[in-house]
């Protein structure tokens, strides 16, 4: 049994001593920060601001019940798109929009204003994650390629245990048709190199079409080792090694290897891809980003390659130096500009308690916090160069929660004695109040804005649950050909863009969920740089370093230039509900499309549960390992609850294809290399009516018509809850 927590009473607040110890004794040191004057400002406004907190909440559960009622009114009539949105207006959820203005944010980091490229999102719990995430600013392009399937393993070109020779070849070969394309040669290609090039009197012996893209080099024993570039202001690194030693491959230009700049920014997240429940969980995740600002985060490990095992550590990568074109120093940042996802307006969490006894709203805390521990960053500038703090706020709905979320950053700022605007807020789009009044949404933080990002399965999860009552949706892989999500995700370019956000602000697209099938992400992901976002979600420092090879190819501020005159998204399309209009469906699809859900849910929940696992790559129906977070927990289970509603299915056709499923997922899991390290696996199908996991993800279909906006946490929190207490 779990012991009981104690608490620590300090001003009006009752406090885990766990997070009061984190506190005083591990955020605080080295800061000029006063305790009593926190803890008093901190009590003051939290009282004040959680009832703010509470009311919006209500407001959105009212305005659920009014648009539930609207669609049962008008069940047996033709949906009218006009009389629906005098309706949305009626009630506040469509609000007017107002003129057009342009953002003001100040002290925007180069990463997010200047530079486009691939944004690496990971869970702040996995400190090994972490690291390697902050440390994927800059990734090996040969690494990349060799261990991928962008290489195809045809004619001898296998992966194995040994080095093979035949594949690195064709590493080499596409990487030099990359320089070729990129780093172009003025009379010749880069294949043709017979020799390491030389920088006498800091010029180079390469003629090059754009002598600029040249901007440095470094040298080994008089020997000419690096040579660095810049396309997109992206730079890419060309790597000499005259002995040839790496992996033996054989290059007659003693090439080693390309690095290229990857993950630009990082997402350090406390929301979807955690499991944090109490206040050990908590700190767990504070004091990793704590570690993150202060730049002495580390990580120990093991890893088996082949039969031999071997220990190996993790820290943050130091800035890359350089000599210059002018025989000067340059010193490149050697990390990922980090950000953190905080937690939205909905959750609260045990770890403080306030006068009345209710729970602390855990987003409010997660700023306080947060933000402290960025302070230890604006001594040491390992992060941010312009003493900035980077927010990104999930799940919030319309301008209202926009402008709460500013408020909040205000009496953060006050209470830590920080300049106006120091914090900067990233808007994710991913609700659908937030989509429809997205101008007016940037327009309540347009002084700290620094981002706004779609997000597909979130977005699609509250799609389902506003319209539920409007008729059965169409199928979960449908969705993404729908009219409703090319409109959201235009509009969200669209309105990025009239607002001022390039050169200023990031506009990005959701995440490759995919982690091993990087061949299909190279041919389709090109597509966000081209509609004009200047970051997107990647689930690897592998897929960043690939992903990249897109912002090579497309100037994303030059893109955004043209698309400023394109003809904007239509409300009406936006509120495009997407029903299906005859929902004639085999009982065969039915079948299937209930397993691929199940399957999706009983594969996530039960490693959340269980394991306290948030985000991992879970295999799929079909076997293919994916990247599941609550987002595709959202949408999965929204989506069976509405065929129950509205009798695609029956609620014990449901739990046959549960039980069934949870039997695949126990066989899948047994094994998983990603469960090693957790506690053992112990199967849901041994006895459905014990295990917690399986409860919580019957629950989720069962009762998800009730859960607010169709969140899967209020479940989850309470499961895990009860699974730590009898484990």
């Amino acid at each position: 049994m779990k012991k009981k927590e104690q608490f620590i009473k300090i001003k009006n607040l009752s406090v885990s001593k766990i997070l009061f110890d984190f506190i005083n004794n591990e955020l605080f040191k080295g800061l000029k920060i006063k305790k009593n004057h926190f803890w008093s400002g901190f009590d003051k406004a939290i009282h004040e601001l959680a009832p703010k907190n509470k009311k919006l909440l209500t407001i959105r559960d009212k305005m659920q019940k009014n648009i539930d009622q609207w669609h049962i009114d008008n069940k047996d009539k033709k949906f009218d798109l006009e009389s629906y949105k005098n309706f949305l207006k009626k009630i506040g959820y469509l609000v007017k929009e107002g003129e057009n203005f342009s953002i003001e944010t100040k002290n925007v980091d180069d990463e997010i204003s200047n530079i486009a490229g691939p944004q690496l999102v990971v869970p702040i719990m996995n400190s090994r994650y972490s690291l390697n995430a902050a440390n994927a600013r800059w990734g090996s392009l040969y690494n990349a390629l060799y261990g991928t399937d962008v290489i195809s393993e045809e004619d001898g070109a296998k992966k194995g245990e040994k080095y093979n020779y035949i594949r690195g070849e064709k590493v080499i070969e596409y990487a030099r048709d990359f320089l070729d394309a990129n780093v172009p040669l003025a009379n010749h290609s880069w294949k043709d190199i017979s020799e390491i090039p030389k920088v006498k009197n800091n010029k180079l012996n390469l003629k090059l079409k754009n002598p600029n893209q040249f901007v440095g080099y470094n040298k080994k024993s008089n020997n000419l080792s690096s040579l660095l570039f810049k396309n997109n202001n992206l730079h890419i690194d060309v790597l000499f090694d005259p002995n040839q030693t790496r992996g033996g491959l054989k290059d007659k230009a003693a090439i080693y290897d390309v690095i290229l700049e990857s993950a630009i920014t990082s997402i350090m997240d406390h929301e979807d891809s955690v499991a944090a429940v109490d206040a050990k969980d908590k700190v767990h995740g504070y004091r990793n980003w704590l570690g993150l600002m202060k730049g002495d985060l580390k990580y120990e490990g093991k890893k088996n390659t082949g039969n031999k095992p071997f220990s190996f550590k993790r820290k943050l990568n130091p800035d890359r130096k350089y000599i210059s074109t002018n025989g000067g120093k340059i010193k490149l940042h050697g990390r990922a500009l980090m950000l953190n996802r905080n937690v939205g307006h909905l959750m609260t969490n045990p770890s403080i308690k306030l006068n009345d006894g209710s729970e602390i709203p855990e987003g409010i805390m997660d700023a306080f916090i947060t933000t402290a521990a960025a302070i230890h960053d604006f001594k040491n500038k390992k992060n941010s160069r312009k003493n900035s703090f980077y927010v990104v706020k999930p799940k919030m709905h319309g301008p209202d929660e926009v402008s709460f979320a500013n408020l909040i950053f205000e009496k953060v700022e006050k209470v830590l004695n920080l300049k106006k605007y120091t914090i900067k807020i990233g808007i994710m789009d991913e609700e659908r109040r937030t989509t429809v009044n997205l101008k007016e949404c940037i327009r309540a933080v347009k002084n700290r804005v620094v981002f706004i990002n779609t997000g597909f399965l979130d977005r699609t999860g509250d799609e389902m649950h506003t319209s539920m009552e409007a008729g059965p949706m169409i199928k979960k892989g449908d969705m993404k050909s729908s009219k409703w999500i090319t409109a959201y995700e235009n509009n969200n370019v669209d309105i990025g863009l009239s607002c001022g956000f390039s050169g200023i602000a990031q506009i990005g697209k959701g995440m490759w969920a995919a982690p091993d099938k990087m061949a299909d992400m190279m041919s389709q992901k090109i597509n966000h740089p081209k509609s004009g976002a200047n970051c997107a979600w990647v689930p690897s420092p592998t897929a960043a370093t690939l992903h990249s090879l897109h912002y090579h190819q497309v100037d994303v501020f030059s893109k955004q230039k043209e698309l400023k005159n394109r003809i904007s998204a239509k409300i009406s399309d936006l509120l495009t509900i997407p029903t299906a209009d005859r929902p004639n469906w085999s009982v065969e699809e039915i079948t299937k499309e209930l397993e691929n859900n199940a399957q999706g849910i009983l594969g996530y929940v039960v490693r959340w549960i269980d394991q306290g696992v948030g985000c991992s790559k879970v295999p799929d129906i079909n076997n293919i390992g994916l990247m599941e977070d609550r987002a595709t927990l959202r949408i999965s289970s929204q989506h069976i609850t509405n065929w129950l509603h509205h009798k695609i299915c029956s609620k014990e056709q449901v739990l046959d294809t549960m039980k069934k499923m949870a039997k695949i997922v126990d066989k899948q899991n047994i094994r998983d290399p990603d469960l090693k390290g957790y506690d053992s696996y112990k199967r849901m199908s041994d006895n459905f009516e014990t295990s917690i996991a399986f409860k919580a993800a019957c629950d989720l279909v069962f009762k998800g018509i009730k859960q607010p906006s169709g969140y899967t946490e209020p479940i989850l929190h309470k499961k895990r809850l009860e699974k730590k207490i009898t484990h």
